[in-house]
């Protein structure tokens, strides 16, 4: 069984202004993505700010989020490190804390060989019993899973479930496929290409467009797998301004952005992401006055 199918939003990390996080505008946010139709919640992410947590507040943030969403949709922990010990101690805490799920992402700056990535997730999924998604984006950490690697994971080892894809290579998602041969849950990480991920099997979205758009996301993905295709597919291609826009600078700087637009009051981020750049903050305004959001 899929941990979800459907759109999992990459959840933002409120802060409050001296950029501690703020749990009670959490609280709010996860409460309005179970009600806006969000099929997972993924904590603790890239657009989580993960990369600037310590390991202590990583940890009481997926905590939180578990007991607030309290089992009325599955709650993904991010806990991928560079560093092997620390992402099987992460990994260890988000299972006992009641974690549905896992998403790890490739180590970053030191990298890996093919062969160090099988021993860096072998390692950490032998010490949990709870499904684990691996998640592939070379752009960020520059270090990417190829296909063989991935289909020999899956293969070997019970609880790697799925990879949130978001290489921007359709031609590997397609190799994927084909060598895994049905026993990968395929998710999107990138908003733009959601349909035709879908198309090559995939069951769904890891998305950051969700914290603004919840239900749109959700209606896409799900329109698409019930069987109209046509109506996922205007929805992919009316949303590609949004998705741009939301990718104009470095996330999760434009969604923070987006968020305190539309009222939502999620905070500054936190250095060395900085603040976005007045122009851009034009070119998102626009985009989503014409999407609806504004």
């Amino acid at each position: 069984m899929a941990i979800f199918k459907g759109a999992g939003v990459a959840i933002v990390t409120p802060m409050k202004d001296n950029l501690e996080i703020n749990y009670d505008k959490l609280d709010e946010m996860l409460e309005e993505q179970v009600a806006g139709g969000t099929d997972a919640i993924i904590i603790c992410g890239t657009t989580g700010e993960s990369a600037t947590m310590t390991e202590k507040e990583h940890s009481e943030a997926i905590r939180f989020a578990i007991e607030r969403v309290n089992h009325r949709i599955p709650v993904i922990a991010g806990t991928g490190s560079n560093c092997t010990r620390t992402a099987i101690e992460l990994s260890k805490e988000a299972e006992k804390d009641g974690a549905d799920g896992l998403l790890l992402v490739t180590p970053y700056y030191n990298k890996a060989t093919q062969n160090g990535l099988i021993a860096h997730y072998t390692a950490i999924c032998n010490e949990v019993k709870i499904p684990a998604i691996l998640y592939n984006v070379p752009s960020r950490t520059g270090c990417s899973i190829q296909p063989q690697t991935l289909a020999r994971l899956v293969k070997d080892v019970d609880n790697i479930v799925g990879v949130k894809e978001a290489s921007g290579n359709i031609g590997t998602v397609a190799e994927i496929m084909h060598l895994c041969d049905g026993n990968i849950d395929l998710y999107s990480g990138n908003d733009d290409q959601v349909v035709p991920l879908l198309s090559l099997g995939g069951i769904g979205v890891i998305s950051v467009l969700s914290n603004v758009a919840p239900a749109y996301v959700h209606d896409m993905v799900y329109r698409y797998l019930s069987g109209d295709r046509e109506g996922s597919c205007k929805m992919q291609l009316d949303a590609i301004p949004m998705c741009n826009a939301l990718f104009c600078e470095v996330n999760p700087i434009p969604v923070k952005a987006a968020l305190n637009m539309m009222g939502k009051e999620v905070g500054p981020l936190r250095a060395p992401l900085t603040e976005m750049e007045d122009a851009h903050k034009e070119v998102l305004r626009k985009a989503m006055t014409d999407f609806g959001l504004l």
